[in-house]
């Protein structure tokens, strides 16, 4: 579209204070200039849209999620076990063909996009759907990869995932690599991922200490998950010895480029490393996390640890809906004491950096991409940051990459 002012009573920049009767120009699909409305009109010459009853801020990144899973909602009863759910899922998945995956994720992008988000880490099963899912999101298509069984072939699997993910062409589209968990992702596909990574830049991400039952298995070679990977002929050699997450430390190169989604069951042992790692990102998913029942996620912990944490929706498998917004509340209701604009940086500048996209993404600046929301908001401008957290329901205006976005 054509260069365009987008006027609001506040403006959230991310990056300093609350600007009361704010502006934001933009100049093709970047930001050119941040401010008071009357300052940024007088050095700017465009149309001038008024989101008047609103507060402006940077579209919102989800770090960790299955859109693969959108079709799932409501569909799957709390289970026993983690290990039992993991048996319902892959029993849904059999019955999966690429249009379905391809359904479930344009749905989700959707949904999504109704709640704010403009940027969204999805861990798909069928990297092939990436080149014919809607282009509606801001989104790194991370293939998930799983070498389990017997005789898989872990460069094999990454090989193929890479090949499809190669033929996407959308600028808003990034590539990256998943192999799910310590459990299920054999030393080799770790590694091979991470010297392709790191040729390719692509983002890297998987999942980590999610359950008491990962802990189980690796610590002390027993429980649930443990006998259900040796029924399907994983070698268990490497279980009795160390915790996941010391395990995922050990595999990961370049650990600070890795997403680490859950580390729900960390030990003292795990702190201990942590605080001799380089600045690690970790995504947490609240209502997921309380449908399983996990441990108390150790944020303070992990914060006072130099922790990046970012919140992530997980899937609509665990999760009601794909609003980051209401994830936040959820986070609060437990923590109290963080404000909002902490909670905000979840979703914004921290999960930029996890990205490695904290110079495009998760501002309102000059030089930064103009992903941007609009959220209902009558009140002060100090308030801002709790009534955008407070907000439920769809929001009022999505842009991205400049362009105004259909809010359904």
């Amino acid at each position: 579209m054509s260069d365009v002012i987008l006027r609001a009573p506040v403006v959230l920049t991310m990056a300093g204070g609350p600007i009361e009767d704010g502006a934001v120009a933009i100049r093709g699909e970047r930001i050119a200039d941040v401010g008071r409305f009357r300052e940024v009109r007088a050095r700017n010459t465009a149309e001038v849209i008024d989101l008047g009853g609103s507060v402006l801020l940077p579209g919102l990144i989800n770090t960790h999620c299955h859109l693969d899973y959108t079709m799932l909602r409501g569909r799957i009863a709390r289970q026993p076990s983690f290990t039992d759910w993991i048996r319902t899922i892959n029993s849904h998945k059999a019955g999966f063909s690429t249009d379905d995956y391809i359904a479930a994720i344009d749905a989700g992008f959707r949904e999504a996009r109704r709640f704010g988000t403009t940027t969204i880490l999805n861990l798909t099963a069928c990297p092939q759907a990436a080149t014919r899912a809607a282009d509606v999101l801001r989104t790194f298509w991370c293939a998930e990869l799983i070498d389990v069984r017997p005789n898989s072939d872990p460069h094999e699997i990454t090989d193929a995932a890479c090949d499809a993910l190669a033929h996407l062409a959308s600028p808003l589209a990034g590539r990256g690599l998943a192999p799910h968990a310590p459990y299920t992702a054999s030393a080799e596909l770790y590694r091979h991922v991470g010297r392709i990574a790191s040729h390719e830049d692509f983002v890297r991400t998987t999942h980590v200490a999610e359950s008491f039952e990962e802990l189980q298995m690796f610590r002390h070679a027993s429980g649930a998950l443990y006998d259900f990977l040796a029924e399907l002929g994983r070698d268990m050699s490497d279980c009795g010895n160390e915790t996941a997450f010391a395990r995922l430390l050990r595999l990961c190169s370049d650990k600070s480029r890795w997403i680490f989604a859950h580390a729900n069951e960390l030990t003292d042992d795990d702190f201990q490393l942590l605080r001799r790692a380089d600045p690690l990102h970790i995504v947490h998913c609240p209502r997921s996390h309380g449908y399983f029942r996990h441990t108390r996620f150790a944020y303070e912990r992990l914060r006072d640890a130099g922790v990046n944490v970012c919140i992530g929706t997980d899937s609509l498998a665990s999760a009601p809906d794909l609003s980051l917004l209401a994830e936040l509340r959820i986070f609060a209701r437990e923590r109290p004491h963080v404000s909002a604009r902490e909670l905000l940086e979840m979703v914004t500048t921290n999960a930029a950096a996890a990205l490695r996209r904290q110079g495009e993404l998760g501002r309102l600046l000059p030089g930064y991409l103009a992903d941007i929301v609009a959220v209902p908001f009558q009140g002060k401008p100090l308030e801002a940051y709790e009534g955008v957290v407070a907000h439920e329901g769809a929001i009022s205006f999505v842009m991205l990459n400049g362009e105004p976005q259909q809010v359904q």
